[in-house]
């Protein structure tokens, strides 16, 4: 409930009496501009126009209708007036200016007229009265229910010396009830949030005192009158005063300073703020006096970060799905936003003014977005090319196409991998790269905190291990043993320990020799599905090939655990450490070094797009010094199939990638099939796909994945090549034979017992491979992966002899004297120079 009077303003100044919470102004179709400054930029202030003009116009209406949407809330209009513009503006926004007794929801009587004995609690009613109502008879008003409408130089905030004016307080006394035997008045102290600070008293004197000074004042019920912060200095500016439904409870909205609202220096006589407003607290608290390395005072003092952080918030709150993820990112978004208001002042309070003054608005935008961000979203339309929506109910098949008789564009399209938002992606990943660089074990808590959702002590799991951190099952320890000594096996016949060297010439020697890299990093993804098959793939070639210090990163669990069978992977190689982090922070952490991780000479692993992307980001740092394996992306496969092959075979083939992730893609080239034979395929996938837990991914994965119907395996192999596949599966007659057709493969599993899931993990080959196309020009992870080859040369006198007058004659060429010396000295001391050199 309103404190029950209603100044109106001759003018259009600022309201002298906010203290009550309310102004009337009267519009006169020329100050529409003031009227609506005084609206948006008065706190806690209602704002009522009176109509004052002759003839309503649609310019009129238009100026009305532009009032609402900047938070006035409500226009006195005669009933002739509210008939015109109801047609734009709804009857609940309008008080009705009336001299009898009517049916309406806000209504304002004039004084005079035959006022109603009882007032429907639900209805607001004002009553215009004049300078002549003795003050007994404006008392009597309000106890009745009524809110006079008085203008404003006859009211005064004074209680004493009033000079013929009626004292502001003594229109809010008469409606207060308390039941106490003191006769104190129950006050509920809150912010301008309405936030609640505390519970105290007041008196008819108190109150009359807050109202002129402007100030919190109480009655303390043992030391009389209370000047809130007097002594302590936490003042309070009073904002204006309130009554609850019943008229038992006075609420004093007020602007706390100081340490707070409670003896105790808490923010509230409840506590301190939580959320939102204990968020807000901080960051104006860090604005004046941040601790050092506060990362808040670097956001204040580096716009672009924070305007970059707002933006990598607010896209990953539109990509997150579940209740957790909304709500983790939504408070990211918050942090960083209340950020740049803190930066400009700007308070909650002022924020929920606008809340507020966009709900009253009767006006409404279409609510489109920009431009941008449409095209933005077309150009992501585009690129899921045959996307279908499966529902839960629907059958799982992969679209289809017949080259014969579909275009080339189209079949192109079909082999289209999702496009990556590269730039979007490096925007995001770049500053966390940075904060990682910049602040070290801090920054990879604080991220793991953020994408993990766990705190940890420590961010590097040391080595030795312990034995419960590794507890698995003896049947998957013997797995991983297998695979373990089965990886060992090729890639150990991968590595060149002899010295290569070649006589090029007579007496020239030149030889290649391979050294491990020293310190390399294995990343190991967590995502949707647990990889421990990963830290084999990559740390079992870093055995083979000696490098001296292997480093693990893998993020925890939410628990702060990691998966137990990463540990044991770690603990068999003999793994230096594991880095307890994910994402583009884990790669940032081993390519730059903090006060725990290593610096790492090379990063191998796959991982999402933000992985990539910081993998990238840091082989082009000169600063980094640090290589990568080579770039990736999402997993896929293409299956050949004949007419022989297994339609359960080919189906689990498809399945076993798409179960990898929605980004996952899988392509089956079917050589001269029938309908009939592809639909025996189709038949399979969706009966399999509905016994696999994951079948909610592969529904995903499968809509835009593609059957290509091609007339011969020649036509088949074109096509792979062209797309150059992670994994290529050939199930068709004498397999083996057509090997040699393969020119851009990650790997091949040639037959029909050739599962891609036994090189995944235990056939011997390697797992990380180029995926998106990079399989024309890069190899999977091999145990080169993690050497460099070093070349030497030895020249005799003879060979000087051979090659001497070569390598002068080029460098002359080139006009390198200096070289072309080098070589001239020692023939001309060794008395072997030619003639004319």
């Amino acid at each position: 409930m309103v404190f029950p009077v209603l100044p109106l303003y001759e003018s259009t100044g600022k309201p002298l009496l906010s203290v009550v919470g309310q102004a009337l102004y009267r519009f006169n179709g020329s100050n529409t501009d003031a009227i609506v400054q005084i609206s948006k930029y008065t706190p806690n202030l209602n704002v009522f126009v009176e109509l004052a003009v002759n003839e309503i116009s649609d310019a009129i209406v238009e100026q009305l209708l532009s009032l609402y949407n900047n938070g006035v809330c409500s226009v006195l209009a005669t009933p002739e007036q509210g008939s015109v513009i109801l047609e734009k503006i709804p009857n609940a926004r309008i008080t009705y200016k009336a001299s009898e007794n009517k049916q309406y929801q806000s209504i304002a009587y004039v004084l005079g007229s035959s006022l109603p004995q009882t007032i429907d609690e639900k209805i607001t009613a004002f009553v215009y009265v004049e300078d002549t109502l003795s003050l007994e008879e404006l008392q009597k008003l309000v106890k009745s229910g009524y809110i006079p409408i008085i203008k404003s130089d006859l009211l005064t905030n004074e209680y004493e010396d009033v000079k013929g004016q009626y004292p502001l307080v003594d229109f809010i006394i008469p409606k207060i009830v308390t039941d106490r035997a003191d006769g104190l008045y129950t006050t509920l102290v809150v912010d301008s949030s309405n936030q609640s600070l505390g519970l105290v008293y007041s008196s008819v004197t108190s109150i009359s005192e807050s109202i002129r000074t402007g100030t919190g004042v109480y009655q303390s019920r043992k030391h009389g009158l209370w000047y809130k912060g007097k002594t302590s200095g936490a003042t309070q500016k009073l904002i204006s005063f309130d009554l609850d439904c019943d008229s038992d409870c006075l609420k004093a909205i007020v602007e706390q300073s100081g340490s707070g609202f409670c003896h105790l220096s808490t923010n509230s006589c409840f506590g301190n703020f939580t959320g939102l407003k204990a968020l807000e607290a901080t960051l104006f608290q860090r604005k004046t006096d941040a601790p050092e390395g506060s990362y808040t005072k670097r956001l204040f003092d580096d716009e672009s970060l924070l305007n970059a952080k707002i933006k990598e918030e607010a896209e990953e709150l539109a990509d997150a799905k579940t209740k957790e993820e909304i709500a983790w990112e939504a408070a990211d978004l918050f942090y960083f936003a209340l950020a740049r208001c803190a930066k400009y002042n700007v308070t909650l309070a002022d924020i929920e003014k606008n809340l507020d003054m966009k709900a009253l608005k009767v006006s409404r935008r279409k609510g489109d977005a920009k431009p941008k961000f449409i095209e933005k979203k077309q150009s992501t339309e585009k690129s899921e090319i045959n996307e279908r929506h499966i529902g839960p109910d629907d059958k799982i098949y992969l679209n289809r196409i017949n080259a014969a008789t579909a275009s080339k564009e189209e079949v192109e399209a079909c082999l289209e991998r999702p496009i990556q938002k590269s730039a979007d992606i490096m925007s995001l990943v770049t500053p966390i790269v940075e904060n990682v660089k910049a602040n070290g074990d801090k920054a990879l808590l604080e991220l793991t905190a953020k994408f993990d959702r766990v705190q940890l002590d420590s961010p590097v799991l040391f080595a030795p291990y312990k034995p419960d951190m590794m507890q698995i099952s003896e049947k998957l320890k013997k797995a991983i043993d297998v695979s373990f000594e089965n990886i060992r096996i090729f890639h150990e016949a991968q590595n060149q320990k002899d010295i290569l060297t070649v006589e090029t010439s007579p007496g020239v020697y030149c030889s290649r020799f391979a050294r491990p890299i020293e310190k390399v990093g294995c990343y190991i993804p967590g995502g949707t599905a647990v990889l421990p098959s990963t830290s084999l793939m990559l740390s079992v070639p870093a055995l083979v090939a000696g490098c001296k210090e292997i480093i693990f990163a893998s993020p925890p669990g939410k628990d702060g655990k990691l998966t137990p069978e990463v540990v044991y992977v770690a603990h068999k190689v003999g793994a230096k450490c594991i880095v307890m982090a994910g994402g583009a922070q884990a790669v940032a952490a081993m390519a730059y070094g903090t006060e725990s991780v290593p610096k790492c000479d090379k990063i191998m692993g796959p991982g999402n797009q933000f992985v990539t992307a910081a993998k990238m980001l840091v082989s082009n740092d000169s600063n980094a010094l640090c290589a990568i394996d080579m770039p990736a992306g999402p997993s896929e496969v293409l299956v050949i199939a004949d007419k022989h092959a297994d339609p359960d075979f080919v189906a689990s083939d498809l399945l076993s990638q798409a179960e990898h992730g929605i980004d996952s893609q899988v392509i089956l080239l079917a050589v001269d099939m029938t309908d009939a034979e592809v639909d025996s395929i189709d038949e399979a996938v969706h009966r399999q796909a509905l016994a696999l837990p994951r079948v909610d991914i592969v529904r995903k994965c499968i809509a835009h994945s593609t059957t290509i119907v091609v007339k011969t395996l020649d036509e088949a192999f074109e096509m792979s090549n062209k797309y150059a596949p992670e994994h290529l599966i050939l199930q068709i007659e004498n397999a083996e034979e057509w090997v040699p057709k393969v020119d851009n493969a990650g790997s091949v599993f040639v037959g029909a017992l050739s599962p891609e899931s036994c090189g995944d993990y235990s056939s011997g080959t390697n797992h990380t491979l180029p995926t998106y196309g990079y399989a024309r020009m890069y190899s999977g992870v091999n145990t080169a992966t993690f050497q460099k080859f070093i070349t030497s040369q030895v020249v005799t006198r003879e060979g000087l002899k051979n090659i001497g007058p070569a390598v002068m004659d080029l460098a002359e060429v080139e006009g390198l004297d200096g070289h072309r010396n080098a070589v001239r000295v020692r023939m001309d001391k060794l008395g072997m120079l030619p003639e004319g050199y």
